[in-house]
């Protein structure tokens, strides 16, 4: 919303756009939140103006996770900005102009890798498995779906004892990406039929399985 009075709106003097650095503890704008402040403008927008768009989708991005360097510091400031900004946009859906609206938005993130588990002296290099967060209404929440790893250490030679490490300590997915898709794709209403055709591995893996139950139907 643009402030009463100003006729004007800058994104990096909303403070409500920002969250506190874990790097040197000042206050930033964070540029993930200022895209889900966009992305709950449209959906408004298609509320109030009644659009008649069903289902919209919206991607955002945040950078900086592939932590070859100063990994410490910085993962620890993606989770800040992470945090920060799904808080953010849970609030902004809470309390949209046609309603709350969060029973109707979820929200979730992907990425193409993981993350070793062994430094390369200044961070961690390319892995395999990871972890993905799901938020919204019409989530079953508040538990951790799929089969949680067990993580060990290297032995002296660098070998991990878990049986779901592999090599530099790179987590074996217990999940595949074509079943969080199916799930999500199905309760945006995709016909399953058309989900198979969408998802070209999905038929790899056992048809009691493709949902992933995360998702009230």
């Amino acid at each position: 919303a643009t402030p009463s009075g100003t006729g004007s709106y800058n994104v990096y003097a909303d403070d409500l756009l920002k969250y506190t650095s874990v790097i040197d503890g000042t206050r930033k704008t964070n540029p993930l939140a200022v895209q889900l402040q966009m992305v709950a403008r449209l959906i408004a927008t298609n509320s109030t103006a009644n659009l008649g768009m069903s289902r919209q989708f919206f991607t955002v991005n945040l950078s900086g996770f592939d932590s070859h360097d100063d990994q410490i510091l910085e993962h620890g400031e993606r989770m800040v900005q992470l945090n920060h900004a799904m808080t953010y946009f849970d609030t902004a859906l809470g309390g949209m102009p046609a309603g709350d609206l969060r029973s109707q938005v979820t929200t979730f993130t992907i990425s193409e890798f993981g993350r070793t588990f062994t430094s390369n002296g200044d961070g961690s290099d390319h892995g395999w498995g990871g972890h993905h967060l799901i938020m919204g209404g019409a989530v079953n929440g508040t538990e951790v779906y799929g089969t949680f790893p067990t993580y060990s250490s290297a032995d002296s030679h660098g070998v991990f004892s878990s049986p779901d490490q592999i090599e530099n300590g790179a987590l074996i997915p217990s999940t595949s990406v074509d079943q969080y898709a199916y799930t999500l794709g199905k309760w945006m209403g995709v016909n399953p039929s058309d989900l198979s055709a969408i998802l070209p591995n999905l038929n790899r893996f056992d048809s009691s399985l493709h949902n992933l139950g995360f998702m009230n139907t």
